[in-house]
């Protein structure tokens, strides 16, 4: 995510590296850098200058602590300045109305429905509560039948009308039928157009005057970089939408649509599309997307993804057979599965601090797993209860099942002994103590 602007940033601040002080020459070069950086990424060459001319007024104008290095207080600038220039503060969904409508609407192929499969997917999981989709897409092929598909995958329902050709009676059925079944949440997903078809703009219009919908999602591909703010614009004078979804995060984008559209349009991004799964969402965090960009990582959105996919009671029993001991190869597979519905390997990576800039040219792939799941699955189930079992015949036999080398199931559960004794040591504070008296001071 923003891997190469990312890097461009650092190579900026290299300029004030080893500066005892910070100068008008010295921070000109490294805006001059930065706004570089910005319009490479395809921001908006207003929004660029206006960002690199405020960072260089606090900078000649902020005092330098001893303790802080002038590259080190520039980056706590541009990081303020980054978080203001995409928002400042978190934006989230109004959801007092019962039901709250929420319009959904945008280009064609931008992944309009796709994203209303995730946010009734998190409306549902994360917000309790209880959303209705309704396919109001009369035009493209297969759309109704991809929208209940995902209604499926995710258990919600979906109102369709297959007879009709009206996209404004479909969406007020849609509220109606909601009221009658007590869906607290609607969810319109509109077909695509174009902002220059201008029967198109009117229907949405429509759509909007007849259904007066709590909140309007404007759903842009973010990898189409300043034309995306160039539509969020015209589209936002005709619909003054509530906020922006930005999807397809996750592929080589370069950012100029995260960081231009709040400038521009004036309407707060609220959610990211992160991949293609149905749990590949997130509410829109300016300052922790600041931090990621200028390569600090987001500790807390980690967190938070992995108390999502977390169970309390699961972990609470997980701990017991910790201390026991009693950890096996079925609770090993358990993990790996929630690690997987957290997302992308390499994003999750890139949200340790540090580690986004060492990973940024190593291949992560989103089957990291795939060889550790084939062994384990190749096991049977005395074996993964009791991993003591397995000796050579039986890892013989594990190998040719997973199709995989005999070194690679060696490895694998010589990692598994050591990674079942580092937590049954965690999990006793007597243990941690004695080990930590060991160490060397």
């Amino acid at each position: 995510m923003f891997e190469n602007l990312s890097d461009k940033l650092d190579r900026a601040f290299k300029v004030l590296k080893g500066q005892g002080t910070i100068t008008e020459i010295n921070v000109a070069e490294t805006m001059k850098e930065i706004r570089k950086a910005l319009l490479d990424a395809d921001v908006n060459y207003k929004t660029a200058k206006s960002f690199t001319d405020d960072v260089k007024q606090k900078a000649l104008g902020a005092n330098v602590l001893t303790a802080v290095s002038p590259g080190q207080l520039l980056t706590k600038l541009m990081n303020d300045e980054l978080a203001a220039l995409m928002g400042g503060t978190t934006s989230e969904l109004t959801l007092t109305a019962s039901p709250t409508v929420i319009l959904i609407a945008g280009l064609n192929g931008a992944g309009k429905t796709t994203f209303t499969g995730k946010l009734a997917n998190f409306l549902k999981t994360q917000k309790n509560k209880k959303p209705l989709l309704v396919a109001d897409d009369i035009y493209r092929p297969a759309a109704i039948d991809q929208l209940e598909v995902l209604g499926e995958q995710i258990g919600v329902p979906v109102y369709t009308n297959r007879e009709s050709k009206d996209p404004i009676a479909i969406a007020k059925e849609g509220i109606a039928h909601a009221k009658q079944n007590g869906n607290n949440i609607v969810i319109i997903d509109t077909a695509g157009r174009l902002a220059i078809d201008e029967a198109m703009m009117v229907e949405i219009e429509q759509v909007k005057a007849a259904v007066n919908p709590h909140e309007i999602l404007f759903v842009v591909d973010s990898m189409t970089g300043q034309d995306a703010v160039n539509t969020a614009k015209v589209f936002n004078d005709r619909l003054d939408f509530t906020g922006v979804v930005l999807t397809k995060l996750d592929g080589d984008t370069r950012g100029g649509a995260a960081l231009s559209i709040k400038s521009v349009v004036n309407k707060p991004i609220k959610f990211i599309g992160t991949g293609e799964k149905m749990e590949a969402i997130d509410v829109f965090h300016p300052d922790r997307m600041a931090s990621r960009i200028l390569g600090m990582g987001d500790v807390v959105s980690l967190v938070e993804r992995a108390q999502m996919q977390f169970d309390e009671k699961e972990a609470a029993e997980l701990q017991k057979k910790i201390r026991k001991n009693k950890f096996d190869f079925n609770d090993f597979f358990n993990q790996i599965q929630q690690i997987k519905k957290m997302g992308n390997m390499k994003d999750l990576m890139g949200m340790i601090p540090g580690v986004g800039k060492m990973m940024k040219d190593v291949d992560v792939p989103d089957d990291a797993f795939k060889g550790i799941e084939a062994i384990i699955n190749s096991m049977t189930p005395a074996e993964k209860e009791n991993p003591d079992l397995i000796n050579p015949s039986r890892r013989n036999r594990i190998s040719k099942g997973s199709g995989r080398d005999i070194q690679e199931v060696n490895r694998l559960i010589k990692q598994f002994e050591d990674m079942r004794k580092v937590m049954k040591q965690m999990s006793n504070p007597a243990a941690m103590a004695a080990m930590m008296k060991r160490m060397p001071r």
